[in-house]
């Protein structure tokens, strides 16, 4: 179950990056609220699964899930530019999270 949340974390820690980025610098009012309700959601659900999951994988993971869908919410839904450069570091995170799952005993 603590690897259920600590992915629905990384994946609340990426909606909250694109409302942060929608919120023009919290000056429009409806994204910043789904950024701090997602804040606290994300931070909430990374706390259960750190019950249980050891801190330096559990928070591995959720960064790492919210740099690599942050990068591709950005390429999609932002026009952000992709090169080679980018996309083997975006791979090279997913790497070490998959490197930082199987290292784990949990």
């Amino acid at each position: 179950m603590a690897w259920i949340l600590l992915m629905i974390a990384g994946m609340l820690e990426v909606v909250w990056a694109y409302s942060m980025k929608l919120s023009a610098g919290f000056t429009r009012l409806t994204p910043s609220v789904i950024t701090i309700v997602m804040m606290i959601a994300s931070f909430g659900l990374l706390s259960l699964a750190m019950r249980t999951l050891p801190l330096g994988t559990a928070y591995t993971i959720w960064t790492g899930i919210g740099a690599v869908g942050a990068f591709i919410v950005g390429i999609v839904f932002l026009g952000e530019q992709v090169n080679t450069m980018r996309v083997c570091a975006a791979v090279l995170i997913v790497c070490g999270i998959v490197l930082m799952k199987l290292s784990s005993s949990h």
